[in-house]
């Protein structure tokens, strides 16, 4: 329970900064809060948004740990949607949560299978050669959900939807923080409208993730390849 309790209580903090990094341009230099002011932001191609603590290195971890992926939607995003709907076509409650729920899922495996594929050992428990990867993904909207009411309805898009991904890097032994990104997306567009069913939703989002994981890959890859004096300001990441 103490450790459920402290993950949401970081999960909670990670989306509050998130909050407030959103607000202006994500590439924008920030002043962060408690724990990240000691971070430092770097130039990513990218992402819109990467931190690192100087001086780490990186090299010293060859496997790492991936906590629950945490998933929100955006703001009113379920009003929005219901408002240009009939009754039989709203999405509830129960809706969202099978969403979130597809989407934690879905991302949790391609995140993992993505550092598996580059031969990293994804760890289950803390070890001194273990980096601790907390993932989030917040602001999820999607332009056309199907909701579980009665009734066919048939939905053109040209994209499916976007979200926001945030993650936290921590040593996996001391818990101290060694980086942040957060990159803001909207799924591939199509160039025309066209039908959207479950099935183009969740392949458009899935394309999105491993877009997201392939990225973090390649970037944990770099930090192990530069030593630790070029994690900071101005170097590409």
């Amino acid at each position: 329970m103490a450790k459920q309790t402290m993950r949401t209580f970081r999960v909670r903090r990670l989306l509050f900064l998130l909050g407030a990094l959103v607000s202006g341009p994500l590439a924008a230099a920030t002043a962060l809060q408690a724990p990240y002011e000691d971070l430092v932001q770097v130039r990513s191609r990218n992402l819109d948004a990467v931190y690192l603590l100087p001086g780490v290195d990186f090299r010293v971890y060859s496997k790492v740990m991936i906590d629950p992926v945490q998933v929100s939607f955006r703001k009113d995003w379920v009003k929005e949607t219901n408002r240009s709907r009939g009754v039989s076509q709203r999405i509830d409650a129960q809706d969202a949560e099978q969403i979130a729920q597809t989407a934690r899922s879905g991302f949790e495996a391609i995140f993992a299978g993505a550092f598996k594929k580059k031969g990293y050992e994804v760890a289950t428990a803390p070890a001194v050669d273990v980096l601790r990867l907390s993932p989030a993904i917040a602001n999820l909207y999607i332009n056309a959900p199907l909701s579980s009411g009665p009734g066919v309805s048939r939905t053109y898009t040209v994209e499916a939807g976007g979200a926001t991904f945030v993650l936290e890097v921590r040593d996996s032994t001391t818990g101290a923080v060694l980086g942040l990104a957060i990159d803001k997306r909207a799924t591939r567009r199509s160039g025309q409208a066209t039908l959207t069913s479950s099935v183009t939703n969740r392949t458009d989002f899935a394309d999105l993730f491993t877009r997201w994981a392939d990225i973090c890959v390649k970037g944990f890859e770099q930090v192990k390849a530069a030593a630790p004096s070029d994690a900071g300001p101005g170097k590409k990441g």
